[in-house]
């Protein structure tokens, strides 16, 4: 079965379980224990780091035969903490692997211009950028990361192991204006460590003034992370979809055509109405 999940980063040490420490996996494992009865790992479609929130991530569970995915999905939102809750519930084809079955996932990343991105509610699902940025230099950096390059200049180093190319396909890199500042939408067939925040860092930069827009393109060339800025905060990055193929989906529990992930535009402050991810190409 996948669990589709949303989850406040604030609060946890990351995705991964980890000993004397609060992630999401440890929660949501807890809560399948209680309600199966036995012990229930749950598989992530990838890590989030501390701080990081996710609308979409996707998690493989095998639960005993009783568990349909509505009724999987109630009882695991009756028992779960405030700062997870299961959006959807989808019964899969035997072979579904929520990590090795993905074809792409996609992220956001939320950057706050006005004044008000410092206050309490905005400041811990955005991140405040002091003095102006440039939306054409932001576009035009990202116009560079679409289609298929190394980001071995983008990761935190041995993210892969050297031999690994450290390619990605990027299907959208692009910045989108939205109300008090911008927000970068991401979507790709694998992201590696901290990929999405070195982008945003970067980006930031060439929009401030502080690199010339020709170091994106020189830095997917580029051999090593060295010339890289510094990662962007975690806590304005956001999982928002994972997408799978779909013949993985059993005909009664695939999502309606043209479905997708709440959280792709608007504020990340915004009260969100929910989908269910689908396929389409996170």
């Amino acid at each position: 079965m996948q669990l589709v999940l949303h989850y406040d980063g604030s609060g946890f040490s990351g995705w991964q379980r980890q000993p004397e420490q609060r992630t999401v996996q440890g929660v949501i494992e807890q809560a399948l224990d209680r309600l199966c009865g036995q012990s229930t790992a749950a598989l992530g479609s990838g890590r989030t780091d501390a701080g990081v929130h996710a609308r979409g991530q996707a998690v493989g569970v095998r639960v005993p035969e009783k568990w349909t995915p509505d009724a999987l999905r109630r009882a695991l939102n009756a028992i779960l903490p405030e700062d997870v809750w299961v959006a959807a519930a989808h019964e899969m084809r035997p072979e579904f692997h929520a990590r090795y079955s993905a074809t792409s996932r996609r992220y956001s990343y939320y950057v706050g211009t006005d004044d008000a991105a410092h206050s309490p509610f905005r400041r811990r699902t955005e991140f405040p950028v002091a003095g102006p940025l440039d939306p054409a230099a932001l576009r035009a950096a990202a116009e560079h990361l679409r289609g298929e390059h190394s980001f071995r200049a983008f990761a935190v180093k041995g993210t892969a192991p050297e031999s690994d190319g450290h390619l990605c396909d990027v299907r959208v890199a692009r910045w989108d204006d939205r109300p008090g500042g911008f927000v970068f939408v991401i979507e790709a067939n694998r992201f590696l460590h901290h990929m999405v925040r070195f982008l945003v860092g970067t980006m930031l930069d060439v929009a401030s003034g502080r690199r010339p827009i020709g170091d994106v393109a020189k830095l997917l060339l580029a051999s090593d992370n060295t010339d890289v800025s510094p990662p962007a905060p975690a806590h304005a990055l956001f999982l928002d979809a994972v997408r799978y193929p779909a013949d993985l989906y059993l005909s009664s529990s695939h999502p309606e055509p043209g479905a997708r992930n709440a959280g792709d535009e608007g504020s990340a402050v915004e009260v969100i109405r929910v989908r269910s991810v689908v396929r389409s190409a996170p």
